[in-house]
């Protein structure tokens, strides 16, 4: 539906990210703690009302072109929900050529839904004009930052939007020659992107290559960060864990969560949870864990 033709059901929202106030990004209001829309649970979700999440988030390639009843389930969501966006197809560390065709559909569909936070992840997924399906590990290394940045910034010309990049799970580094939070930190800071800093990616990383969780969060460009993610993953073996967003949320990844909001602005947590989708009031009962830590780092005054 075209923007002068919605009704946006939440006029705006602050975001404090320095990131995006630089940017020129200003919102107001209180929407914080998002979850991941998926078609699994939509109908009950919107039946039900149930949980009730501060604004969802959505793979825009899942949604494009959709047409009869996924597209009216889509601008239900959208007349009720804030939404971002996070993207699979973006491949912004592919050696092939960037897909503008591509990116101008992005760009359109978020207009249409008047969609300001477009994030995709820092990793390709497409080589030689095969799409691989899957998120691929970027070598650690100056080259791969010269040919990234310029890619980030033609991107964010398209979109008229800042991109905001998230940190992957790896289960080897591949060619590393930098270490990944200085390969991290070049790319957004000499793009001028901004950060999605996923929490339970770093935890999985940290654990399947035996560093410090914390002091890796510490080492990131936080200044950069605008968006958080939070996930479940599965531990497989005694020295491997799968990111697979497909189980409850542990212990240690809360904690973590708690750990990095001590430094930086407020910021939108997005709880993501693609398969094995339990009952919707166990989602809500994580909406609410993350709330809480949220909470006791942030008053409604701070953010709003």
């Amino acid at each position: 539906m075209p923007n002068a033709a919605r009704k946006n059901p939440i006029d705006s929202f602050k975001l404090t990210s320095p990131c995006l106030k630089k940017q020129g990004f200003f919102f107001i209001g209180y929407f914080m703690v998002g979850l991941g829309f998926r078609k699994d649970f939509a109908e009950e979700f919107l039946e039900k009302n149930f949980p009730t999440p501060d604004f969802i988030e959505l793979a825009p390639e899942n949604w494009i072109g959709m047409g009869g009843y996924w597209k009216k389930i889509l601008d239900r969501a959208a007349d009720r929900f804030k939404i971002f966006t996070h993207g699979l197809s973006l491949s912004i560390g592919s050696p092939d050529p960037l897909d503008i065709p591509y990116i101008r559909k992005i760009k359109k569909f978020l207009d249409d839904y008047q969609i300001t936070l477009y994030s995709e992840h820092l990793s390709y997924s497409q080589c030689d004009n095969a799409h691989l399906y899957d998120l691929l590990p970027i070598p650690f290394t100056e080259d791969a930052v010269r040919h990234i940045v310029p890619r980030i910034k033609t991107v964010q010309d398209i979109l008229e939007r800042p991109l905001i990049l998230e940190n992957v799970s790896y289960y080897t580094p591949v060619a590393a020659e930098i270490p990944e939070h200085e390969f991290i930190t070049a790319i957004i800071r000499e793009s001028g992107c901004c950060m999605l800093l996923d929490v339970n990616n770093v935890f999985v990383n940290a654990f399947n290559h035996g560093y410090d969780a914390h002091e890796f969060i510490l080492k990131l460009p936080l200044d950069k960060v605008a968006y958080i993610h939070i996930a479940g993953h599965e531990k497989v073996s005694d020295d491997l864990i799968i990111d697979t967003h497909g189980q409850d949320v542990i212990p240690p990844v809360y904690e973590l969560l708690d750990y990095t909001l001590k430094f930086i602005k407020p910021v939108p947590v997005l709880l993501e949870r693609d398969f094995n989708i339990p009952e919707l009031d166990e989602l809500d009962n994580e909406l609410q864990m993350i709330r809480n830590i949220y909470s006791k780092h942030f008053s409604k005054a701070e953010i709003c």
